[in-house]
């Protein structure tokens, strides 16, 4: 019904224009019917029910299940008897409490992308249009919502399509601000870039049309205050119930697993024959299976990031290495092992290996490849590069083991990245992949002397 009554303001705009080259008379009844329809279509739009004032929608363009602060929102809003529609990105499982809880309805929507030819100002163009159009659609296909309650960042589209949305449905459009978006953009475009200035006008000029205003901090309500006059309630973060300590059995389970992959969490000096469950952290009694923190365990430090360009991780990393200079000053501390969770990737990780200065082979190929589940020959030859020892000796048969793919295409690369043709790298092909067929030896032989050609030619161009 309101796609029609839209189709049908629009046929009549359209015959309205047409019509005024013949009678004024057809311009009037245009104008009349055009206003009926939109009168109807607000109307209809508008329509509240008994339970319209105990309807929230939460609203965040991004994963939810990595939104833990509108996850409590909308389990908050739940519990004070309110019914919540949750709008965001699938992607990472929300809190069992979120997905069991009958008064929230997920609604998932799809991150869209723009165009992938052109110039990137034209992606982004497209793809904010097309996110936009989603998300209209399925706001107004919502039942009518008291409030609206979205975060931001990310607030392009999402600030001016709430808004829109708010003012034909009669919904209060509240904003949790938890960051500026345009300050993020600036991280990778730098601060002068027109995107990032047309950003800033955006989120200011939608910001302070808001109806209420939320933030998570003191700080971020007095920056609001003094830059944009926009009038915002502190609200701290504060743990759910779901929060709780971690009983020590359970603590026990997860070292277990944990050491299998991660040297770590293993307990060094394992004697023969003995049974007992041990860990760097703990160990289950044999005769009793009562579990216990050992004395002497390592600190164990846990953080999360989602690895946005707006976390300074560095401050972390310097920390550590203050920590270790009060070690080898002769400070009494315990030793520490620092577990980094989020969204990894082979990228991230090594942004980590490059911050440090901790990437040789050795230390970090076979972390890399565990942390990320990654195993692939081409993200364990980042590694390489990065690391700058790729000689065949070092790398090949790490790539190998490591891959589990002997195949000779997949030593090859190692080969082409080493620049090593040799008979020796050769031979060394045919011992790891187990293939002395002369195709395979070939194929090696092939490659080097493409290489060959190709150098000798630019020699005589050069000339």
């Amino acid at each position: 019904m309101t796609l029609a009554t839209i189709s049908l303001i629009g046929f009549a705009l359209l015959a309205g224009f047409y019509l005024t080259t013949l009678n004024a008379l057809w311009t009037l009844i245009s104008v009349t019917v055009t206003a009926v329809l939109v009168s109807q279509l607000l109307q209809k739009l508008r329509r509240r029910d008994a339970l319209t004032e105990r309807r929230v929608c939460v609203l965040v363009l991004g994963d939810i299940g990595r939104s833990p602060r509108m996850q409590y929102h909308a389990l908050s809003l739940s519990k004070h008897g309110y019914s919540v529609t949750f709008v965001g990105f699938p992607g990472t499982k929300p809190h069992q409490d979120v997905i069991g809880d009958e008064r929230i309805t997920i609604i998932p929507i799809t991150e869209l992308k723009g165009l992938q030819v052109g110039p990137r100002v034209v992606s982004y163009v497209t793809k904010v249009i097309l996110q936009s159009l989603q998300l209209l659609l399925v706001l107004l296909k919502t039942d009518v919502q008291s409030h609206i309650l979205m975060q931001n960042p990310p607030g392009l589209p999402s600030i001016v399509v709430t808004w829109l949305v708010c003012g034909l449905r009669g919904s209060r459009f509240i904003i949790d601000w938890h960051n500026y978006g345009y300050t993020i953009m600036a991280l990778s475009h730098g601060p002068d870039h027109p995107i990032v200035r047309l950003a800033q006008w955006y989120e200011q000029l939608f910001g302070r049309l808001s109806s209420h205003n939320l933030c998570v901090t003191n700080a971020m309500k007095e920056d609001l205050q003094n830059n944009w006059n926009i009038r915002a309630t502190t609200l701290y973060d504060k743990p759910p119930a779901i929060f709780k300590e971690t009983s020590v059995d359970l603590k026990h389970q997860l070292f277990m697993r944990l050491a299998k992959t991660i040297p770590q969490f293993r307990f060094c000096g394992e004697r023969p024959g003995d049974e007992t469950e041990r860990t760097a952290f703990s160990c289950r009694d044999p005769s009793d299976f009562s579990v216990t923190l050992t004395s002497g365990r390592p600190a164990l430090l846990i953080s999360s990031t989602s690895w946005t360009e707006d976390e300074d991780f560095s401050i972390l990393l310097k920390a550590l290495e203050d920590y270790e200079g009060f070690v080898e000053a002769g400070a009494s501390l315990p030793s520490l092992v620092c577990v980094i969770t989020g969204n990894y990737s082979v990228d991230s990780v090594l942004q980590v290996c490059v911050i440090t200065g901790n990437y040789s082979v050795d230390s970090v190929m076979l972390q890399v490849c565990v942390i990320t589940g990654n195993y692939s020959v081409d993200s364990v030859l980042q590694v390489c590069v990065i690391t700058g020892n790729y000689s065949v000796d070092s790398v090949m048969l790490q790539v190998c083991v490591i891959t589990g793919n002997y195949s000779v295409d997949s030593v090859l690369q190692v080969c082409v990245i080493t620049g090593n043709y040799s008979v020796d790298s050769v031979l060394q092909v045919c011992v790891i992949t187990g293939n002395y067929s002369v195709d395979s030896v070939l194929q090696v032989f092939m490659v080097q002397v493409t290489i060959v050609l190709t150098v000798y030619s630019r020699a005589l161009w050069s000339r």
